[in-house]
């Protein structure tokens, strides 16, 4: 089962030269903070309506105020320059899947700014110019079809995986619409399977002529999170209308549906489903004996794949079962024949734990192994688990030491793996080996930044509450301690997602190489020393991730790095909510803030996109105790009147269906009322993950170095 749970999973589911014109008549009096603290008082509220006609005006105004702005500075076209000549750079790595047929990679560039899935053999992809054929240029399609398609990738039929549902979205939204598609005559299926009406969901397949669906199929059939929560059996040439549903969850949940347990070899074992009680909470069914039997497992608890005969469980919670406590993120293996005849009774072994400040950090399953990236302190290792003589055998992979590792892709036909190495100043190295040896160097990423005058140093601040706090900082080697270095403090600190060392790229030679220092905070929320440090900092502790951001913004300053003049702080989505955060809580600290794509106000988000489904992340809103753990932090609801905010830098997206683009304009709306300073840029293509093409890549990167230039390194901040 070739990280099928994980896969599922997924399926289921996971700036001023020209003033800001308000947007109501201006109040300078006390009175102007009461208007957004409840929903029912809130002005702006329709500026949630992504693609009104008004709020569209709006955000061309905000655009071009902005683009007015930054596009006069000189730099700017330079700072373009430079990030897209790294976009499209024909030099870089292109990332691979190993797939029966050869090695496919999606490519985008000045010449396919839409991109082209390829693919080439092993023998070819070694060499420095690879032969790639092209499968589907998205361009092409776009052009022929009309559309601003974006390749969302491809769900495909084991074991030779020649037909596959494409996923296409439209500008870049998570929504897609999928279609058959077939490998070998590189050609969307005549009569094919296809759903033109997009939606959130997927398709997995059951066979040639059967697909398993979980999309909106209308009728209340959708979330309040707007994920679907029932999934139907679909076989070829009959309406999708009609398919029998085979598992119905509660639309209470954030999804559920259903998948297949399928071995490396495409063999199925069964049926599973789930139901996501919360973001982080499922409860697993397996269909037995004509019905579904809920597994006897934690909440936070879930299948992790089928490898050498076993099935494998991870915990994100100690699991009491059996006589025996299996602690939390361990890896425990139940021989799949029993599980299959008992999956509530069948004998679990413990096939890995962590030992002090290690976490799981993915996984993939070879034709014959488990692979397992994990964090020791903050530093990678790849562990290689197999089952022999009666025994789960653990043995290191050699890899280079004090990198960050990543598993880049694996077969499900043999044991060729590959794996990323990368650090701060480290160009991205790709590593290769068929099983047979220890991993060799293939490919490496170009340099993109002169690192030789740059140093990497690790240090620690103290939270309100006492705890550690690790961060990196990347800084010109005998920088002098005076606070004067501009420095860009970076962070997200949600969601068990860690934030690790990885080449800087665009921020080495746009703001590295000009002077600057780069912070990135490891707080309590993200996954870097496993479950225990993200569960430490949800919900009504979520505090405590704001406080441990502000600890590293005080101490790079107490430390002389910095100062609250020349440091400037950056995250999105969670991220963005960081950033809010934290420069309403303690404005004095920062004098630039770039928000990108954020949650803001968090008194509405769950009536905002997808929002419903973080309540096990933040809380619900709704219930009074809950709102008063979120109303103490909402930054939305903390823009007064009184308070001398660092003229933030908004950047949202119009089809960004995900967080969406109203928190970021409501809080410039709010600013442009108080009479704050702030700039405002919404990427009308893109969705969650920012523009569709290197372009407008480019341009979004050189928007935000602009404007941390012209406040942190500039002698006066424009405006001022």
């Amino acid at each position: 089962m070739k990280t099928v749970s994980h896969r599922a999973i997924a399926a289921g589911l996971a700036a001023v030269i020209l003033p800001a014109a308000p947007l109501a008549a201006q109040d300078t009096g006390d009175n102007v903070a009461e208007t957004v603290f409840e929903a029912e008082n809130d002005p702006y509220i329709w500026l949630e309506e992504a693609r009104d006609p008004e709020a569209l005006g709006w955000v061309e105004d905000e655009n071009n105020r902005t683009l007015a702005h930054f596009a006069m500075d000189p730099r700017f076209d330079e700072l373009q320059a430079e990030a897209l000549a790294i976009y499209d750079s024909d030099d870089r790595i292109p990332f691979v899947s190993i797939r029966p047929d050869g090695l496919y990679n999606f490519w985008q560039d000045k010449d396919n700014p839409k991109g082209l899935l390829r693919r080439t053999t092993l023998e070819s992809y070694r060499t420095d110019d690879p032969e790639w054929e092209t499968v589907l240029d998205v361009d092409a399609l776009a052009a022929a079809e009309g559309r601003e398609w974006v390749y969302s990738g491809s769900s495909c039929l084991p074991p030779d995986l020649r037909y596959c549902l494409i996923a296409l979205s439209d500008g870049g939204e998570d929504a897609t619409v999928l279609r058959e598609f077939d490998m070998e005559t590189k050609s969307f299926v005549e009569d094919g399977f296809v759903i033109e009406e997009k939606s959130q969901g997927g398709a997995s397949w059951l066979d040639r002529d059967t697909l398993l669906v979980g999309r909106d199929f209308g009728d209340g059939t959708i979330t309040e999170s707007e994920y679907p929560f029932t999934t139907r059996l679909w076989k070829r040439g009959t309406p999708l209308a009609e398919a029998e549903e085979i598992y119905r969850g509660d639309p209470r949940d954030v999804s559920a549906g259903a998948y297949l347990l399928r071995d490396n070899e495409a063999t199925v074992h069964g049926r599973v489903a789930y139901r996501g009680l919360s973001f982080h909470e499922r409860a697993y069914y397996v269909w037995k004996d004509g019905d579904w039997l809920q597994l006897d497992m934690p909440k936070k608890a879930n299948p992790y794949g089928i490898v050498d005969g076993h099935i494998l469980f991870s915990t994100d919670v100690d699991w009491e079962t059996q006589g025996q406590t299996f602690p939390a993120d361990a890896l425990i293996a139940v021989d799949l024949e029993e599980w299959k005849a008992d999956p509530n009774g069948a004998a679990k072994t413990l096939v890995w734990a962590p030992e002090e400040r290690q976490t799981k950090r993915g996984g993939s399953i070879t034709g014959n192994s488990l692979f397992v990236g994990l964090l020791d302190n903050v530093v990678g290792k790849v562990i290689r688990f197999d089952f022999e003589d009666g025994e789960w055998v653990r043995t290191p992979v050699a890899l280079p030491d004090n990198s960050t590792l990543g598993i880049a892709a694996s077969s499900d036909e043999n044991d060729e793996i590959m794996y990323t190495v990368s650090g701060f100043l480290e160009p991205t190295t790709l590593y290769y080996t068929d099983g047979s040896a220890d991993p060799v160097q293939i490919k490496s990423a170009p340099v993109n930044f002169e690192a030789a005058g740059m140093e990497v140093e690790q240090h620690e601040a103290t939270s309100r509450d006492g705890a550690k706090i690790p961060y990196f900082i990347v800084k010109p080697k005998g920088m002098e301690m005076n606070g004067e270095t501009p420095t860009l403090l970076y962070g997200y600190g949600g969601f068990q997602v860690s934030q690790l060392p990885s080449y800087l790229g665009t921020t080495g030679k746009m703001w590295l190489e000009r002077g600057g220092a780069y912070v990135l905070a490891n707080m309590r929320g993200g996954g870097e020393f496993g479950p225990g440090w993200h569960q430490s900092a949800i919900r009504e502790n979520k505090q405590r991730t704001w406080d441990d951001f502000i600890a590293v913004a005080e101490d790079v300053q107490q430390r002389g790095f910095t100062s609250a003049r020349r440091l400037g702080i950056q995250g999105g989505s969670q991220g963005g909510l960081l950033v809010g955060t934290a420069f309403t809580q303690r404005p004095d600290l920062f004098n630039a803030a770039i928000v990108q794509i954020p949650l803001f106000d968090m008194l509405r988000y769950h009536e905002i996109g997808r929002g419903a489904s973080w309540i096990g992340e933040y809380g619900d809103p709704r219930i009074a105790e809950q709102k008063a753990w979120i109303d103490g932090y909402s930054p939305y609801q903390a823009l007064l009147n009184g308070k001398d905010f660092p003229a933030p830098l908004f950047v949202t997206s119009t089809a960004d269906d995900r967080t969406h683009p109203a928190h970021g304009r409501k809080a410039a709306a709010r600013l442009a009322e108080l009479g704050q300073d702030y700039w405002y840029f919404e990427d009308t293509k893109g969705g969650h993950s920012g523009g569709v093409d290197n372009e407008q890549r480019a341009k979004l990167r050189a928007l935000q170095i602009t404007y941390l230039m012209q406040r942190l390194m500039d002698d006066k901040p424009a405006g001022e």
